[in-house]
């Protein structure tokens, strides 16, 4: 198979990470999943809590552990990896060498948005910040507008099958 690759999925809350991550990490053999909103999963959870950083070592510390233990494939699903500043820490902190980071950016229209909100259940109101952001340097972005996360999914296989190790 060659080199191990991280696949880091970002993008705004509500847009698919999680949903495509999951069926792309089933995809693969050989495989690991991380979702990066169970290394911080508090109550109450606050952007200012000056605590919250931590949880960034925490995926550092779990996406280590995958590299280390040779799976070939590594889904990571996080909010914060659209920040260069915070995916830069985190992939600075992976003590495992040698491996191939292949991004995404998952994004979709404020209307789409706004229904996969509503979809969820969510009673907190509905932020387009990070719909806005702009994506990481070097992703792949990926429109999930009227597509299944299935078709996400299968968009993202095409693409890191594609690659050299």
């Amino acid at each position: 198979m060659g080199r191990q690759k991280l696949i880091i999925l970002s993008g705004s809350p509500c847009v698919g990470k999680s949903t495509a991550g999951d069926l792309l990490f089933q995809m693969y053999e050989n495989s690991a999943y991380l979702d990066g909103d169970w290394c911080w999963c508090v109550n109450p959870f606050k952007l200012d809590d000056p605590r919250l950083r931590e949880g960034d070592r925490a995926m550092s510390a779990v996406l280590s552990n995958y590299l280390r233990l040779s799976f070939d494939y590594v889904v990571f699903c996080s909010v914060v990896a659209m920040y260069e500043n915070i995916r830069e820490g985190i992939l600075g902190d992976i003590t495992e060498e040698d491996y191939q980071v292949i991004g995404f950016t998952l994004t979709c229209s404020e209307e789409t948005l706004r229904e996969r909100h509503r979809h969820r259940g969510d009673k907190n109101e509905c932020s387009m910040e990070w719909l806005r952001l702009p994506s990481y340097p070097g992703d792949h972005v990926i429109y999930t507008d009227g597509k299944s996360p299935k078709e996400v999914a299968l968009m993202m296989k095409e693409i890191i099958d594609g690659y050299e190790d």
